[in-house]
């Protein structure tokens, strides 16, 4: 069997298929003109279920990891999230949406929630939320404050801007510094990269699926 890459080498690899994936859903989002009848308002109640999601699938990882590390940044990762459910809820609030009745799970998680949740092992965890779905919301997000931009709603840009997005930043951080650590075998990294690729892989069949059946593009992140 040969050697592991060293974990600098290994991250950077990831980093860069990563990078492709990402520029191409980035570009997918973007792509052609949105539905007229998209709104602000309705990307941000499917960010709340993003939101909610995110802090479930933190928060229920963190009983059976055992680095006391993981735990924390999972711990940041959570209080981070829920409070981007609040922020939220109250942008929808100013713009006439009221929300306090409103289940974001009423129609069920979705599949990516639900891969997520059944993943087991830390490395595989780190290497699929923090590492590669923090990204993927950081790509998200960035073009759906462009959307708000070009909608007329700075409010709800410079909210993206400038406390999720350097939230998200974060997280994808974390996730890299925690690789380092943690993906230092073959079978690490092997694991690492399986999860990260199957991030990606739903990532693209959800953004496409809701494109063709609801019309939706631009949608944000978590």
């Amino acid at each position: 069997m040969p050697l592991p890459l060293s974990p600098e080498a290994f991250v950077a690899e990831l980093d860069t298929q990563n990078r492709a994936a990402l520029d191409r859903i980035g570009a997918n989002a973007a792509a052609g003109e949105p539905d007229a009848a998209l709104t602000v308002a309705r990307l941000l109640m499917l960010a709340l279920k993003n939101e909610i999601e995110a802090t479930e699938c933190a928060a229920a990882w963190i009983g059976d990891t055992p680095e006391v590390a993981v735990k924390l940044a999972l711990a940041r990762q959570a209080g981070d999230e829920a409070k981007h459910y609040r922020l939220i809820q109250n942008r929808l609030g100013e713009l006439g949406v009221a929300t306090d009745a409103h289940d974001p799970l009423a129609a069920g998680r979705s599949k990516l929630c639900e891969y997520l949740l059944a993943l087991q092992g830390t490395v595989a965890r780190v290497a699929a939320g923090q590492f590669t779905r923090e990204a993927l919301a950081v790509v998200r997000n960035a073009e759906f404050a462009r959307f708000c931009r070009a909608k007329g709603d700075d409010a709800t840009a410079r909210l993206y801007e400038e406390t999720i997005q350097p939230d998200e930043t974060h997280h994808h951080a974390l996730g890299r510094e925690l690789l380092l650590q943690l993906a230092t075998t073959n079978e690490a990294q092997a694991a690492a990269r399986a999860s990260s690729a199957r991030v990606l892989e739903i990532a693209d069949e959800l953004q496409e699926l809701a494109r063709l059946k609801m019309g939706i593009s631009r949608a944000p992140g978590c």
